[in-house]
C-alpha cells in the first residue's frame, strides 16, 4: 500500500514523503496512529497545497531574516562593565545579557539563537554570531568598556 506521511517518523520517513509499505503495517500502525494517510488523488492534491504553503512561508521567513541581519550588522552593542586591576572584567557578558540588550534595542532574538563558545571576559570589540534562520547568520559587534 502506498501512503503519504503526515508526520515525521524516526528512521522511517519525513513529513510529506510517499512510500510503499505493507498493508498491515499501514492500516494497523501508520494510519491508526496518525502518521500517514492512504495515497489517493485527494490526499496528493492536499500534499501539493501544503508544500506550496510551506514554500511561501519559507520565502517570507527568509526575507524577514535577511532584513533583520542587515539591521543587526549595522549596529554596535555597547556593554559597560566593572573592571579591577589591569582592566580585568569582573564577571562576564553572557548570551542572556546580549539577548536583553538586543530586546532593549527592538530586536526579537532568543538566547538559543546566540552562538558563543564562552562568555565574553575581556574589554574591547568581540564578534558574536546569531542564527536567524536555517542558513542565515548575522555577526554582531559587541563592545565592552569600563
Amino acid at each position: 500500500m502506498r501512503v503519504i506521511f503526515i508526520k515525521d517518523l524516526k528512521k522511517q520517513a519525513k513529513k510529506g514523503e510517499v512510500k510503499e509499505v505493507k498493508d498491515g503495517y499501514a492500516q494497523n500502525f501508520l494510519i491508526k496512529n496518525g502518521y500517514a494517510v492512504q495515497m489517493n488523488d485527494k490526499n496528493l492534491t492536499d500534499l501539493a497545497k501544503q508544500k506550496e504553503i510551506q514554500k511561501e512561508e519559507d520565502k517570507k521567513n527568509r526575507e524577514e531574516a535577511e532584513k533583520l541581519k542587515v539591521g543587526l550588522e549595522k549596529n554596535e552593542f555597547l556593554f559597560k562593565v566593572k573592571t579591577g586591576e589591569q582592566d580585568r572584567v569582573f564577571g562576564s557578558v553572557s548570551p542572556k545579557q546580549i539577548k536583553d540588550e538586543l530586546h532593549k534595542q527592538g530586536f526579537k532574538i532568543e538566547k538559543r539563537q546566540i552562538e558563543m563558545v564562552s562568555n565574553i571576559t575581556t574589554l574591547g570589540f568581540h564578534n558574536v554570531t546569531i542564527n536567524l534562520y536555517k542558513d542565515i547568520k548575522a555577526t554582531i559587534r559587541v563592545h565592552l568598556v569600563k
